[in-house]
This record gives C-alpha cells, sequence and structure tokens, in this order.
C-alpha cells in the first residue's frame, strides 16, 4: 500500500516540515530567552478564542489566533509595565483563556470531536488554508531572524547591551512576542494545546546538549523536529495512536537518548 496516495498524508508530511521550520527558529529564542512560562501562558490563553469560535460557529483557527496575539501583547505590556509580577500576569492569563474556553464549550450546544484535535492535535487534519498560513509564517519568521539575526543574538544573550546599542528593543521584542504567538497557534494543530510547548522546547534542548551557538541549536532544532514528527506521523498512522501524542513521544525519546550518548562520550572522555 502506498500512503502517499492519500492527500492527507501528503498535507501531514508538508505540516512537518513547515513546523519544524518554525518551532525551530522560534523555540530556539524561546530556550535560549528563558520564555518558555510565557509561551505556555500564550499557549493555554488560546484556548478561551477556541471556545468562543466553536460556540458562534466560526473558524476556531480565527478564534485562536485572536486570543493568542492578544495575550501576547497583553503579557509583554504588563512585563514591561511592572504593574503586577511578570508570572502572576501569565498565570492570570492562562488560567483566564482556559476558564473562557470550557465555559464557551460547555455552552456551545452538542458535542464537537473536533475540539479534540485542538487539545491533543492532529496533524493528519490539517487543510490546505492552514498549509498557506504555514508557509506564510515559515517564510516571514526566516526572512525576520535572517535579516536582523545579529541584533536578536543580542536580545536573546544580553539585553542590556542591546539597549546600551539603542536597539529599538520594545518594538523587536513585541514583534518576536507577536511570531511566537502565531507560531503557537499554526502549531496547535499539530500537537495540540496539551503538548504544543514540547514541539517548542525537545528539540531546542536536544540541540543545546551538542553545541551553545545559536545557529547552530536552530538548523540541529529543525532536523530534530523533522525527524521526530515524520517518525511520530509514521506511528501513528501504523499504529493506529493520536498523532500529537505520538510525536511528542518521539521528540522526548529522541532528547533523552541523545542526553544518554552525551553522557557516555563525556565518559569516555574522562577516562582517556
Amino acid at each position: 500500500m502506498n500512503i502517499f496516495e492519500y492527500t492527507f498524508i501528503n498535507h501531514a508530511l508538508i505540516a512537518a516540515l513547515l513546523s519544524s521550520i518554525i518551532c525551530g527558529i522560534i523555540g530556539t529564542y524561546i530556550v535560549v530567552k528563558r520564555m518558555v512560562f510565557i509561551s505556555g501562558g500564550i499557549t493555554h490563553a488560546s484556548f478561551g478564542g477556541i471556545g468562543i469560535a466553536f460556540y458562534l460557529g466560526i473558524a476556531p483557527f480565527a478564534g485562536a489566533t485572536v486570543f493568542a496575539l492578544l495575550s501576547a501583547v497583553a503579557i509583554e505590556w504588563i512585563s514591561k509595565k511592572g504593574a503586577i509580577r511578570n508570572d502572576s500576569g501569565i498565570g492570570i492569563f492562562w488560567s483566564l483563556g482556559m476558564a473562557i474556553g470550557i465555559i464557551f464549550t460547555y455552552l456551545t450546544p452538542g458535542y464537537s470531536s473536533n475540539l479534540m484535535s485542538y487539545l491533543f492535535g492532529s496533524i493528519l487534519t490539517v487543510s490546505t488554508s492552514e498549509l498557506i498560513f504555514m508557509t506564510i509564517l515559515a517564510i516571514v519568521t526566516v526572512l525576520f531572524f535572517t535579516i536582523f539575526y545579529r541584533p536578536i543574538l543580542f536580545f536573546a544573550f544580553d539585553e542590556n547591551f542591546a539597549k546600551s546599542q539603542k536597539a529599538p528593543i520594545q518594538s523587536f521584542n513585541f514583534i518576536i512576542v507577536l511570531l511566537i504567538a502565531l507560531g503557537i497557534v499554526i502549531n496547535i494543530k499539530v500537537a495540540g494545546i496539551i503538548l504544543v510547548m514540547s514541539m517548542l522546547t525537545l528539540p531546542q534542548n536536544t540541540a543545546n546538549l551538542f553545541s551553545n551557538n545559536f545557529k547552530q541549536i536552530v538548523f540541529y532544532s529543525i532536523f530534530i523536529s523533522l525527524a521526530g514528527t515524520f517518525t511520530g506521523l509514521a506511528g501513528s498512522f501504523w499504529l493506529g495512536i493520536p498523532s500529537g501524542a505520538s510525536i511528542i513521544f518521539t521528540l522526548t525519546l529522541i532528547f533523552f537518548t541523545a542526553k544518554l550518548v552525551k553522557i557516555f562520550i563525556e565518559r569516555k572522555h574522562r577516562n582517556k
């Protein structure tokens, strides 16, 4: 049986490639900048938009995008103004988004099985329009990080130095946070709200085991993410298990395998 005869398989493979590029770049910045908790807040806040979208009968992707962008701007604004503690602000948006999503999902007449694909991911159901959006986002992300590579390095590793160079830190931070929000939303379909953060951290932390160079981590992350996604997708197809969970499980195995390999290499060098 030739699985490439199926359109949904081809869509899933293209989505895996685009997702790996987006997550490889954005996820590296998140890990280096230690923004995992902020990204988690944006991810879970987006569920509020999905719940409202289901209730209103509009595209859940649109609702998630609006909520993710609004929460990203709000979290960034709160963190800069210092009105409340940064982690407290993130926790508020995190819990508020989930609460709104649950309420409106409960109020929606009937039960929508599509909701599960947003919670746990379903890369096999990625549509043509979503692929177009992923392609545009991948191109924009690559161009932005390529053109502004050096300033981004300053922001990621030494924000105080960037300030001393009179770099437009606030503008860059907002742009990057918005890119993170869009990257999270588009990858909800791949891994789901519950698991999407793993796509933005597991490949990057695996790459970081073998390199501290930002550019190398990006390329390694893309390769690791692609390998894990393809392998997880194959396991999902042949074993009949959820694709999102299969992908994240595979990426986790890759991380622990890489960790063991690094420990073995370090011990071998010490014993010489």
